[in-house]
């Protein structure tokens, strides 16, 4: 890519960030009735009126608020949009008599669903630490260290490794199928990596750097395909492949079919799961200070996979999953998948220098630019045909939420300004 390239691509990010997805959120999220965060809305921007509060659309918009300002944006609002939404969470989502936070509650605070969800704990801990990070308010890493500490006690198998995922309130493990107490996820271990990233970082705790450590080893050894190096999303609790199957509490509007199974269950791999993976390895590794050079094969697999199979060069953008082998399955483009591509395709291009790398971000920017983005309200369609015609067409729940969209486009322009001056 060149600089005038480059220098493009940045701007329209820019623009994009500044002028049309920070106001969006800014202007609408914050329940001023209640606290925390209104997360519903419909096509043209307006409250779509659920009553309900996830952790998972708490948790996220903590995040995103707290990492743009840590970034350098919002003067100031956006790190007291953050402190509010910790004030919600801490106040009303967690378990006094249990520990954990709740799983669901509605908008006025009380709890409708009081499982206590290993996902959902992740982005618990990866919020609170980015919001200790961003703002000094040590609250967050105190109930981040709360949250590790629980998971520790009650999630990990001491068996086969690895961490348990669906709990009762109590911390009693769910039963098995939908249940979903005898699985393990890529989806859950990955975020665990992602939060004990920002744990680390924040606390500089040896322990918490020996449990990063951990899971990234069960992700490459184990989760990761022996051959291909793309992510397998169902295990056993012994570590065999499992057919992927819905749970009872989701997390994604993820297409099955109607018995609850997906597709190709037992080989099946998403492209923006593989990419996303890759550049929070790396991310991982630079906060750890161990050289990306020591898990190259893994990320050169990880990266090439979603180039050499996932990039649709015909009409543009990412597709949604394929086989492990090649072989495309969901040819539909969906939000996040686009937004997780393109910070990672700037890393590979970055640290690998190769313009494959290169041309397909330019591809994938070029389609979220000209497509994805609902520009006259300011956030991303959720998911798209082929060709780039909304199929979904509301701007937020408790799953489309701004964690990705807000976080690729910061995430992307500070790897371009990397670029540039280099």
């Amino acid at each position: 890519m060149t600089n005038q390239t480059l220098e493009q691509c940045r701007q329209e990010l820019h623009d994009h960030l500044i002028d049309e997805l920070l106001p969006f959120w800014m202007n609408r999220a914050v329940d001023r009735e209640n606290g925390g965060f209104i997360t519903h809305f419909d096509k043209d921007g307006n409250d779509s009126g659920e009553d309900e509060k996830s952790l998972i659309a708490q948790t996220r918009s903590i995040y995103t608020y707290a990492s743009a300002h840590r970034a350098g944006y919002g003067n100031g609002a956006l790190a007291e949009m953050a402190r509010h939404g910790v004030d919600y969470l801490i106040g009303r989502m967690w378990d006094e008599e249990h520990g954990g936070f709740y799983w669901m509650t509605n908008r006025k605070g009380e709890v409708i669903i009081d499982q206590k969800i290993v996902y959902g704990q992740s982005f618990a801990i990866y919020c609170l630490s980015e919001y200790t990070l961003a703002t000094g308010d040590s609250r967050g890493i105190e109930y981040a260290q709360r949250v590790f500490d629980l998971l520790q006690k009650y999630a990990v198998d001491t068996c086969y490794g690895g961490y348990f995922e669906m709990f009762h309130r109590n911390w009693t493990l769910k039963g098995p199928g939908a249940a979903g107490g005898d699985r393990k996820t890529l989806d859950a271990h990955m975020h665990l990596m992602e939060a004990f990233t920002t744990l680390y970082e924040c606390s500089q705790q040896e322990l918490h750097r020996r449990k990063l450590l951990e899971v990234i080893t069960l992700l490459t050894e184990r989760i990761m395909h022996p051959i291909h190096g793309t992510g397998i999303p169902q295990f056993w609790a012994d570590w065999r492949v499992a057919p992927q199957i819905k749970f009872d509490v989701i997390w994604g509007w993820d297409r099955f079919t109607e018995d609850g199974a997906k597709r190709e269950a037992e080989d099946n791999t998403s492209y923006g799961h593989n990419v996303e993976f890759a550049w929070l390895l790396l991310h991982a590794l630079h906060v750890l200070g161990i050289p990306h050079s020591e898990y190259q094969e893994q990320l050169l697999k990880s990266f090439s996979h979603a180039v050499d199979f996932g990039i649709d060069w015909e009409f543009g953008g990412v597709f949604v999953e394929g086989s492990h082998a090649g072989v495309v399955y969901d040819r539909e483009k969906e939000f996040w998948q686009q937004a997780e591509v393109l910070i990672g395709l700037l890393d590979a291009y970055r640290i690998f220098g190769d313009e494959k790398y290169g041309n397909a971000y330019e591809n994938v920017h070029r389609f979220v630019i000209d497509k994805m983005i609902n520009h006259p309200i300011g956030e991303w369609w959720p998911l798209m045909t082929r060709q780039g015609v909304p199929i979904w067409t509301h701007m937020s729940h408790s799953w489309k939420i701004n964690y990705h969209t807000v976080r690729s486009v910061i995430q992307s322009i500070r790897r371009l300004d990397m670029l540039l001056s280099a």
